[in-house]
């Protein structure tokens, strides 16, 4: 209680009036707490889901993530397998999962590693049967020490019509898929003569649509990096490099009790900003120079992705400022043509036009229906978000209801720009014709990105109280700077 109150409290004071900006940082609201039989439920229904998408007669197989080595005898911080956490919320290695379906009867079994005092002494405490049962809503859980024992009996007996699914990479090209489901591929080599069935293909298209389950969880994580850029936004103006501003949003993050990152913190100031997956945040901080922060937190499996571009001093430049506003034009033309039925294309469309006229006003391209804004802008609208921060989904299908995903428009000025452009007639032209906008708005990056969802009138923020406008931006700027601690060590 003691915990809600202070975060009212902290809430109320951010959103105290001052030329209409938050005083400090919006503090986070207390994290979503689920009953056991709420839990239960929901991890039920997915894999009820899931069976219903399964053939009469067959097994579908879960291994655990492996540990990821960090070097030599040192892991990294192990993470679950996403699509087995999505249907047991188990976290510990070595679990696995086997849902069988026959006759249109379905099994669920869970293979739990057994309690051992000397490996719990050294690494921590397992989960008992009982707390696999309460977390999972399973009830059956064998010993993880005869799933070996199941996989040579279920290759040995697999009958022609019986159908197995398993996690397995799309195609040979599927770099990603091949390092994540090693196991699976090596499992499935020993069962040539059954059906074997990507079981990928049933969960990219249940994951797509979140339930109000995880749109609480993915909330939550958003909230936090809500936070954390604000916190950041407060201190960047007294820090001297990349790196401290790095560590004051990270620290909400473990503050906030995330899991980690979704993904490595981009911290890019002045030119560093034109690099779209910087993340040495090694450099210098200077006034008067941009800084852009894509970055945001993991909690409960779920990862929320936000980026915004603010400048150290507290002001934007003129030319800052043209860049900025075609940015956050394309931002609002794509988030208006969200709707269930819409397309994502039609977003990335409506946004592409802002920004092919946008920069033909600055004198950035020569032709606003050409694709000379690629040099430019030259990643996509957007992406899905959920257990993944590049989140699995099909981008074709239409949009509908409980579907997540950011919209990040973006122009980056690199000083490199021009000199990697074919040699050719055209080309010379071009680079010509712009050199003047080019010299003016040189290393000049920018990025917005917010997290929106699919509801069924069109669209909702979820990153909405996070300042957008410039005007918001500098305001909370001015105000947050004098009010929010900068470190808590001196500097080296």
């Amino acid at each position: 209680m003691k915990t809600i109150i202070l975060s009212l409290i902290l809430t109320a004071l951010a959103f105290s009036t001052f030329a209409q900006a938050p005083k400090v940082p919006i503090a986070t609201p207390p994290a979503p707490v689920f009953t056991d039989t709420e839990r239960q439920t929901e991890l039920a229904k997915r894999r009820a889901q899931v069976a219903a998408h399964m053939q009469d007669n067959s097994v579908l197989v879960m291994f655990s993530a492996e540990p990821k080595l960090y070097t030599a005898d040192v892991d990294y911080v192990f993470r679950q397998e996403n699509d087995l956490f999505y249907l047991t919320e188990l976290k510990e290695q070595n679990i696995s999962l086997v849902i069988e379906k026959k006759n249109g009867k379905v099994t669920e079994t869970v293979y739990l590693p057994k309690r051992d005092p000397r490996f719990e002494t050294w690494n921590g405490k397992r989960y008992s049967i009982d707390e696999a049962k309460r977390i999972s809503g399973i009830g059956n859980i064998v010993d993880a020490t005869s799933f070996s024992g199941y996989l040579t009996s279920l290759a040995k007996n697999a009958a022609a019509n019986q159908s197995i699914y398993l996690q397995l990479p799309y195609a040979e090209q599927d770099a990603e898929g091949k390092r994540e489901y090693r196991q699976e591929a090596a499992f499935a080599a020993t069962i040539p003569n059954a059906k074997t069935l990507n079981a990928r293909r049933i969960f990219d298209d249940l994951r797509l649509i979140k339930s109000p389950y995880e749109i609480k969880l993915l909330q939550h994580a958003i909230d936090i990096s809500i936070e954390g850029h604000m916190r950041a936004w407060a201190t960047a103006g007294r820090a001297s490099w990349e790196y401290e501003v790095q560590a004051e949003l990270e620290y909400v993050f473990k503050r906030r009790n995330a899991d980690y990152w979704g993904y490595p913190s981009i911290v890019g100031c002045g030119p560093n900003a034109t690099t779209l997956h910087y993340e040495e945040s090694q450099s210098p901080v200077k006034a008067g120079e941009l800084m852009l922060i894509d970055a945001a937190a993991e909690y409960s499996h779920y990862s929320a992705d936000i980026t915004r571009t603010f400048p150290i001093n507290g002001k934007y430049t003129k030319e800052q400022a043209d860049i900025y506003q075609i940015v956050y034009d394309a931002q609002e033309a794509a988030a208006k043509t969200v709707k269930p039925g819409s397309k994502f294309s039609d977003a990335s469309a409506a946004a592409d036009k802002v920004i092919r006229e946008g920069l033909f006003k600055l004198g950035l391209v020569t032709d606003p229906n050409s694709q000379e804004y690629r040099v430019w802008y030259m990643h996509g609208l957007g992406h899905w978000i959920g257990m993944n921060v590049h989140d699995v989904g099909s981008y074709a299908k239409p949009l509908a209801p409980g579907m997540v995903f950011t919209i990040e428009p973006g122009i980056y000025i690199r000083a490199d720009a021009l000199d990697y452009l074919p040699d050719t007639p055209k080309a010379r032209e071009f680079k010509a014709k712009v050199m003047p906008a080019f010299e003016k708005y040189k290393n000049i990056g920018v990025r917005i990105e917010d997290d929106v969802l699919v509801t069924p009138t069109g669209i909702e923020w979820l990153s909405k109280p996070l300042p957008r406008k410039m005007k918001d931006i500098e305001d909370f700027m001015k105000i947050a700077s004098k009010n929010v601690p900068f470190g808590a060590i001196r500097p080296s």
